[in-house]
């Protein structure tokens, strides 16, 4: 990964004595991502994630983990469980070679991901986990020196966009670019003109995908336990469904995710009709938002999965979001009518 070390079990097996687990505890590669993921196998298994350098300050990490927590506690939104060093700390430093990460940990979550069994998953309960979500973002009292980044306009699209450029996406041509471009100026024209005020924009999980889902399929009654907040932070809410859909845009099955996640979505919150026709736009968004992550993340794990075509076709999907109004209108509004 772009800024992790390839060593980056080392520092995972550095940070198992802070947790009173041996250095020698068996350690499974989980997912490697922004961050490496690891599963500390034993009686009581735990998860760590080794964090990347640059990417968050202690303070954001810190700030994450309040908020997954709180909505634990407080909600009816499953998060994993934080678990604490043996000296009480919730992010602890990990030492190799004079270089330092942050690890933290929580506790393992029997099942799958959703994104190993969509069909284990209720969609429409994402939409009202989501919802609840962000109910409790704009009640919360955030903590003091509570701090995460911004999912805007110039740090989603921008040429120095968090997650990469994505007009250096691979498979790209000139006249693709074109096309994406037309796109991207159609989107900030719609999202400018929205705004961010309160009722629009706040905190948001902000990668509600599939491989953020956890299921099981063995006992449906546990529902979806929503993890990874890595990227939690400041955006418009309608970017978490955007994210619901990520690499399945262009699918039927991205539609009927939609329709499902907007059914639930409004049995538990609701959002104003102005706001659901931007809904096109902000799927739009995510879709050109992953095409620069795979240019710039292209040895993660989702990166390899998507294959060569997947930029291509993020040129086709922009081309009929500028000329098919249709597009994605049953889903949005068709159980709505």
């Amino acid at each position: 990964m772009p800024g992790l070390p390839p060593t980056h079990d080392l520092f995972a097996r550095a940070a198992l004595p802070a947790y009173g687990r041996s250095p020698e505890a068996p350690l499974r590669l989980l997912s490697l991502s922004e961050n490496a993921t690891y599963l500390v196998e034993g009686d009581e298994p735990i998860v760590l994630r080794v964090h990347r350098p640059g990417y968050h300050s202690l303070e954001a990490i810190r700030s994450e983990l309040a908020w997954m927590q709180a909505l634990r506690t407080e909600t009816s939104v499953t998060t994993p469980e934080l678990v604490a060093a043996l000296d009480g700390t919730d992010v602890v430093v990990a030492e190799v070679d004079d270089e330092a990460l942050h690890v933290d940990a929580v506790t393992f979550v029997a099942g799958c991901t959703a994104e190993e069994d969509p069909e284990a998953v209720g969609f429409d309960e994402l939409g009202r986990l989501t919802a609840v979500m962000h109910e409790h973002s704009r009640n919360w009292h955030f903590p003091d020196g509570f701090t995460r980044f911004r999912w805007d306009l110039e740090t989603i699209l921008g040429p120095r966009a968090r997650w990469g450029n994505w007009r250096m996406a691979p498979g790209l041509t000139d006249a693709d670019r074109v096309v994406i471009q037309r796109a991207v100026d159609d989107i900030t024209a719609k999202l400018t003109d929205f705004g961010c005020s309160p009722d629009r924009f706040g905190l948001v999980h902000a990668d509600l995908r599939l491989a953020n889902l956890m299921v099981d399929p063995a006992d449906v009654s546990a529902g979806i336990t929503v993890i990874d907040f890595d990227d939690c932070g400041w955006s418009w809410y309608l970017a978490d469904l955007g994210a619901a859909v990520s690499f399945i845009e262009d699918t039927p099955a991205g539609e009927r995710i939609i329709a499902e996640w907007l059914t639930g979505y409004f049995e538990a919150g609701s959002f104003p009709v102005e706001h659901l026709a931007l809904i096109p736009s902000f799927v739009m968004m995510r879709r050109i938002m992953l095409t620069a992550w795979i240019a710039s993340h292209f040895d993660a794990d989702a990166a390899i999965g998507v294959g060569v075509e997947f930029a291509p076709n993020t040129a086709r999907l922009a081309q009929r979001y500028l000329e098919d109004r249709s597009w994605l209108q049953d889903a949005i509004f068709g159980s709505r009518v």
